[in-house]
């Protein structure tokens, strides 16, 4: 009797079996750090850019959808205090007649004058709102107080503002023709800018 060949398995299903090993993932892990004074990030203006200590003081796992949940509050929560300082703002504006009239009503506002019923924060979609907005230097330095962070290095300011002008010039001084020996970008070895 003859043998039969081996059955071939068709190409299709082959990729099909491949298809069913996603990955899936079922917990996210998150690292709480410390605020630190950062060092490492150049901010837009001012001094005392914000960093993280060097280990993690806590840890939490959340199932996605738990996580999910608790991103939607934390960001409510920002979107909320976002909202209460433009608030502010305008009432201070109000007030000062678009800051052409000296106030001392608008002056003495503070965020506890604005009432949490005054914000709608529930009809505002969070996830098209939310984005990371720069902070100003005085927020930046409080969020550092607030972390314990009781000396604040002042050098950094100075450090930060000479890398900020640093940045303004960029190139070479070579008008219409390069003089490689002249010029500080073929010297650093890099094209002409």
């Amino acid at each position: 009797p003859r043998s039969l060949p081996p059955a071939a398995t068709s190409i299709l299903k082959r990729q099909k079996q491949l298809r069913r090993k996603n990955v899936r993932f079922d917990q996210v892990t998150v690292y709480y750090f410390a605020r630190r004074q950062g060092f490492t990030s150049v901010p837009s203006q001012g001094g005392s850019s914000l960093g993280m200590a060097p280990r993690h003081n806590s840890v939490r796992s959340y199932t996605l959808c738990e996580f999910a949940q608790e991103q939607e509050v934390n960001h409510r929560e920002i979107l909320r205090e976002h909202l209460k300082e433009e608030k502010l703002h305008a009432k201070k504006m109000k007030l000062t007649k678009n800051g052409t009239v000296e106030s001392e009503e608008a002056e003495g506002l503070t965020l506890e004058d604005i009432s949490d019923d005054d914000i709608d924060v529930e009809n505002v979609e969070v996830d098209d709102y939310f984005f990371l907005q720069p902070l100003p230097t005085k927020q930046r330095r409080a969020l550092l107080r607030a972390s314990g962070v009781h000396r604040i290095d002042a050098e950094e300011k100075q450090e930060l503002r000479a890398i900020r002008l640093s940045r303004e010039e960029c190139g070479c001084d070579c008008r219409l023709y390069c003089d490689p020996e002249a010029c500080a970008c073929s010297q650093a070895g890099i094209k002409c800018q």
